[in-house]
């Protein structure tokens, strides 16, 4: 059975929680590396003994370097009712980041104009007016420091392409690890210090609140932080 079993952050009959290692793929891609989806099909499958193809839906998705909670529908019900909740923002989305430069405030608002640039898979802030740009919006605030580092968690209003990344590197607070948006080394894992820390949401069908909490990874610099995050 694929190690996610220990992963698991929350599991009914119609939803599946999993905390997603960095460098894991949440869905396959052209490297045609094992997935994070095709991982929970197996689990399924082993544990509760199903013939046949098995069903999971991906409610939404999280960038390969980054760790942290992703939502599966073991449904159809489900991931119907969940699709349409991340899509009207009925999703609430908080991430911890650890940043190479302390912000100008402790606790602030970023609203800025994002356009993704497909050939380089990467978003730019531009001017509101540029042809494609798209408004993104969340607010950070300041939870430790460290001799280096920064610990900020995030709260997300919009869901853009890259958007964390590119708004805290718009204010000079690149993400450690992140090269793509201005840090200056690579993680030795090739993960960025960005982790999918909560997500709330209401239950596809018993509409009861789910509240998600996800440990951060195991490692050095989120073991500074450690006694902040839990």
């Amino acid at each position: 059975m694929p190690d996610i079993a220990q992963r698991i952050l929350f599991e009914d009959n119609h939803v599946l929680v999993v905390n997603k290692l960095p460098s894991e793929i949440v869905q396959g891609d052209k490297t045609g590396d094992v997935s994070l989806l095709d991982d929970v099909k197996s689990y399924i499958k082993i544990k509760y003994q199903k013939p046949g193809e098995v069903f999971a839906g991906l409610v939404h998705r999280i960038d390969r370097p980054v760790s942290g909670a992703v939502v599966f529908a073991k449904t159809s019900k489900a991931l119907s009712r969940l699709t349409i909740m991340v899509k009207d923002r009925d999703f609430a989305k908080n991430y911890l980041a650890i940043v190479k430069n302390r912000p100008r405030l402790d606790e602030e608002t970023l609203e800025n104009f994002l356009l993704k640039n497909e050939d380089k898979n990467k978003s730019f802030v531009v001017r509101p007016d540029q042809k494609g740009a798209k408004l993104a919006r969340l607010n950070y605030r300041l939870i430790a420091s460290s001799d280096n580092f920064h610990l900020l968690e995030i709260e997300l209003f919009t869901g853009r392409h890259h958007q964390i990344r590119a708004q805290l590197s718009a204010i000079g607070c690149p993400i450690k690890g992140d090269l793509k948006y201005g840090f200056d080394r690579s993680n030795e894992d090739g993960s960025i210090c960005l982790h999918a820390w909560k997500i709330s949401f209401e239950h596809p069908v018993k509409k009861e609140m789910i509240h998600i909490q996800a440990p951060v990874p195991k490692g050095n610099t989120w073991k500074f932080f450690e006694s902040f995050t839990t």
